[in-house]
């Protein structure tokens, strides 16, 4: 096992995130520290940081190495950026560090940055074409990506700290002031053409699009607190964005979702992005739980596990991870979902369902039984917490909720476990409906391997307007499969209105 540290010193604030790395060759992060620094704050007026900003990077620093050693990282991947990277005496606090802590901070340039946070939002959206807007302390990275390719890419000095700090933005923001922001910020933009109408979404990285997107959800009471891949309309933003210009700095301390410590500096971060949607045409921001930081350790992975640096498929590799983190056998659940996959295809027209439903069934079958990690009994309740809390990634919240739902369900239909969930709201009651027949596939499929021998090779589901018909073709007397394929037969017709025949014909 490696044990990664990856450090990031920012303009806002600085963090430290230590992830393990397994034999498997599955991670997780198992340490998470975040202190506020304001490094955009203590440069005076020669572009030197102050000795404010040397005492108490340090003081950070000097944590984050301790806690380095508590968890005997192996390796420490330090970065640092805007704030350090644009101070006539960035280098010399470098040193610094070196010398107190042992810790390497490299100072990165804007496009390094860029292509970092670019890595880490391609590795963990569901995105084709868009442009991501990493919005910092005293930076803001852009950048336009198609096809998940990276096309072009820009650093610009403007971040939420520094921008209010030239327009005092503490308080409200008067007309007159919201009119010279908008002029400064817009004609800094205007000189990268492939910004202009490109009417793509804008996915937003960073402390600035997380907390609005955390206020937009408190204002909706939306069920979930996950940020991560959650989606908002351009009228939405401006909406907030509006609100809030006229709100004191003590007032906006009290709004649902603002924090405290990013009242004084969201007006400018705001202004950023309100300025990005004006210049893009883009009509939805979302939201991304991932940059620079992950960005890094995907960089350090690819490398040392001989992967691609960019996943071919983010839910297919996301879900792998979970499986090697979790699963007990790993070729049993891959067995269950082929086998449930294979009948999705062949009943179509029982269930009439649309191709995204054959991915949440396959990621349903694929993580049904990691709950047994936690309590055997009760394990597919436990697995469905599992899958609606793991960092699966390709899916919308509303999808992930309802693989949970179907991989709860995979031992029967249970309602009274779900009645009261607090994500119940982001399904829909055909939502509920279709995870009833997509769980009885599962059941179905976890039976054909209920040995977990692999004794059923291949199974040629059927359908004739009488029945659906279920050829198993066996190598052994699959009789343990074959009682546990009988306790399901009555779901079956109560669930699809037609009986089940089942086939056995043994291989020689």
């Amino acid at each position: 096992m490696q044990r990664i540290a990856i450090i990031d010193i920012g303009s806002n604030s600085a963090r430290l995130v230590i992830s393990h790395i397994y034999k498997s060759g599955a991670y997780n992060m198992v340490f998470n520290q975040k202190e506020t620094l304001r490094l955009a704050q203590k440069t005076d007026k020669d572009g030197n940081l102050s000795k404010e900003a040397f005492e108490s990077t340090l003081k950070i620093m000097q944590a984050f190495a301790f806690m380095c050693r508590q968890y005997k990282a192996d390796k420490i991947i330090a970065v640092a950026t805007a704030a350090i990277r644009n101070a006539k005496n960035g280098d010399r606090l470098v040193q610094e560090v070196s010398d107190r802590t042992g810790v390497n901070l490299h100072i990165i340039s804007g496009n390094a940055e860029a292509f970092l946070s670019y890595i880490g939002v391609i590795n963990t959206l569901p995105m084709k074409d868009g442009i991501i807007f990493d919005l910092g302390g005293g930076s803001t990275e852009l950048i336009l990506f198609r096809n998940r390719t990276l096309v072009e890419s820009v650093s610009i000095p403007l971040g939420a700290v520094n921008t209010t700090e030239i327009f005092n933005l503490r308080d409200t923001m008067p007309p007159n002031v919201y009119s010279d922001v908008n002029f400064f910020i817009s004609t800094r933009m205007e000189k990268y053409s492939w910004l202009k109408d490109a009417n793509l979404p804008l996915i937003g990285v960073g402390g600035t699009a997380r907390t609005v997107a955390k206020m937009i959800q408190r204002s909706r009471e939306y069920p979930s607190s996950r940020v991560h891949n959650y989606i908002f309309s351009a009228q939405s933003f401006r909406s907030l964005f509006k609100k809030l210009r006229s709100t004191s700095l003590e007032n906006r301390k009290a709004v649902p979702g603002l924090s405290e410590e990013r009242a004084d500096i969201i007006l400018a971060g705001m202004s950023i992005i309100n300025c990005l949607l004006a210049q893009t045409g883009s009509k939805r921001i979302v939201t991304s739980g991932c940059g620079l930081r992950e960005g890094l350790f995907y960089d350090y992975y690819a490398k040392t596990n001989n992967v691609p640096l960019i996943a071919d498929d983010i839910l297919e590799d996301s879900t792998l991870n979970v499986l090697r983190l979790f699963s007990l056998n790993i070729q049993h659940n891959r067995q269950v979902a082929c086998l449930a996959v294979t009948m999705f295809d062949a009943w179509h027209k029982l269930h009439r369902l649309g191709k995204q439903y054959r991915k949440l069934l396959k990621t349903a079958a694929l993580l049904h039984d990691i709950g047994i990690n936690i309590n055997y009994y009760s394990h597919a309740r436990h697995s469905a917490y599992m899958i609606l809390n793991a960092k699966i990634f390709g899916l919308t919240h509303a999808e992930q909720m309802l693989c949970a739902v179907i991989a709860g369900w995979h031992n029967g239909i249970s309602k009274r476990y779900f009645k009261n969930h607090a994500y119940r709201p982001l399904l829909t009651e055909n939502d509920w409906k279709i995870a009833g027949q997509l769980s009885l596939l599962l059941a179905l499929a976890e039976s054909l391997d209920y040995s977990e021998s692999d004794t059923i090779k291949t199974i040629l589901p059927g359908l004739d307007p009488q029945r659906a018909t279920l050829e198993i073709q066996s190598a052994s007397d699959p009789s343990i499969e074959l009682h546990q394929l009988e306790i399901n037969r009555t779901w079956f017709e109560e669930e699809f209105g037609i009986p089940l025949k089942i086939i056995v014909r043994l291989q020689s």
